[in-house]
């Protein structure tokens, strides 16, 4: 009964701080140079519940000029999506983590973020799906393959298709039209998996073949659960694909959500969650290029040499070392899906990079819910994001779905994976 009645005070101080006094506003950062508020430090963030409902025959919307249809429903928590060469698209199904809970707070915040998300099963899985005449409806849609562990990231790369589980990287040998995989996977290396606070492995392959990249976030907010928690975590890894030998590509990451090798060149990218509860308009979640060797700040620092003072004891030699990200998409936002864009995409979105924005949890204010698109000007993100498929959250705080992975199919069209509706999307120019 004690414990019942504790729950439901600090769920009520929660739910009061999320009402708020209205002095949120939205300021929002974005680009290149954002100006950033001072921190704010309170008992609890605000907090704003996800209300899940359904589509009932409605669609996200997209710039005139496109179209949306969903392609494949009823599915066991869509994360991220790959087109495979003739053009079949495989779905990572599943949701990982066990990561326990520190603080009363904790307990409230994983409550509410909880309310956000699907009650469907984790699948465990890939889903293959098959267009077979090329008219935007996917007839054949089959599982691929089963007994995963939370899988996330995927790649490919001559004949070798990789899947990043929560707990470890592995290879399924695969054949042009193969519907099912012939065999259980083979290991190519583990990944940290002990606590798995932030849970998803992000993946991609350098245009060779030579190396997969796997993010690799945290297991706090800012090392509560001490150093020792982090060994090996908030960094992105560099894996030799035949050997599994890894490193430390770049440290100081907090949360790697989703990589991307940019076009034309071996440039990694990535995009990141940052850090909570210095306010609503702290930290930037950001969209980064990824410099071999770089320390991009967490936990001693934030978006360059923003010393976060919470953090003891300090490293101020290794602040100073510390990059600034490309370019801001916003506090809270957490963007969870990348991919450049492709000519196909219509001459609006030829050049740039998508980017799934999951949604935030902690601000009055929601921000996020949309797939959005930076444009690039001589290999450079430039100007505002842009709104490309909106509509997952209505003005009334209902929230019909939430998008996580986005690809380009290089035939021309978006691919998003919405994990609260359980749907893959796909959204084409309207020929």
């Amino acid at each position: 009964m004690k414990t019942t009645l504790t729950l439901s005070a600090l769920t009520t101080a929660l739910l009061l701080s999320a009402c708020g006094d209205g002095s949120q506003t939205a300021t929002q950062a974005h680009g290149a140079d954002p100006k950033l508020p001072e921190p704010q430090r309170g008992l609890l963030p605000s907090m704003t519940i996800a209300d899940p409902a359904g589509w009932d025959g409605d669609k996200p919307t997209v710039p005139e000029g496109y179209r949306i249809s969903a392609i494949a429903t009823d599915l066991q928590i869509p994360r991220q999506t790959l087109v495979l060469p003739n053009g079949d698209i495989l779905v990572a199904e599943g949701r990982g983590g066990n990561a326990p809970k520190l603080k009363p707070k904790d307990v409230i915040a994983g409550y509410i973020k909880a309310k956000g998300t699907t009650s469907v099963k984790s699948g465990n899985r890939l889903t293959l799906l098959r267009d077979a005449d090329g008219d935007g409806r996917y007839e054949l849609n089959q599982v691929f393959a089963k007994d995963l562990n939370a899988p996330y990231g995927l790649a490919f790369h001559d004949g070798a298709l990789y899947v990043a589980n929560q707990d470890a990287l592995v290879r399924f040998d695969y054949q042009e039209g193969q519907t099912e995989a012939s065999g259980p996977p083979v290991k190519v290396t583990d990944l940290p998996s002990e606590i798995n606070h932030h849970w998803t492995k992000a993946l991609t392959v350098s245009p060779d073949g030579r190396f997969l990249y796997v993010g690799i976030g945290s297991n706090s907010n800012i090392t509560e659960r001490g150093m020792e928690a982090e060994v090996d975590r908030a960094m992105i890894w560099q894996i030799d694909a035949e050997t599994g030998a890894h490193r430390p590509y770049a440290t100081g990451v907090r949360n790697p959500t989703a990589l991307a090798i940019q076009p034309g060149s071996d440039q990694l990218w990535a995009v990141a969650n940052e850090r909570d509860e210095l306010g609503p308009d702290l930290v930037p979640d950001y969209l980064t290029s990824v410099q071999d060797g770089g320390f991009y700040g967490w936990p001693y620092s934030y978006w360059g040499q923003n010393v976060d003072d919470r953090v003891r004891p300090q490293k101020p030699d290794l602040v100073a070392s510390a990059i600034k990200p490309d370019y801001a998409l916003g506090s809270h936002v957490a963007a969870l899906g990348l991919d450049f864009s492709e000519p196909a995409m219509g001459e609006r979105f030829a050049d740039g990079v998508f980017i799934g924005e999951h949604g935030s949890w902690n601000r009055e204010n929601p921000v996020g819910y949309k797939v959005v698109f930076v444009r690039f000007e001589n290999g450079r993100p430039s100007g505002e994001p842009v709104d490309f498929v909106t509509g997952f959250r209505s003005e009334d705080g209902k929230t019909r779905g939430r998008p996580v992975g986005v690809t380009v199919d290089p035939r021309g069209a978006l691919i998003v994976a919405d994990d609260l509706s359980n749907t893959i999307w796909r959204v084409p120019p309207a020929r």
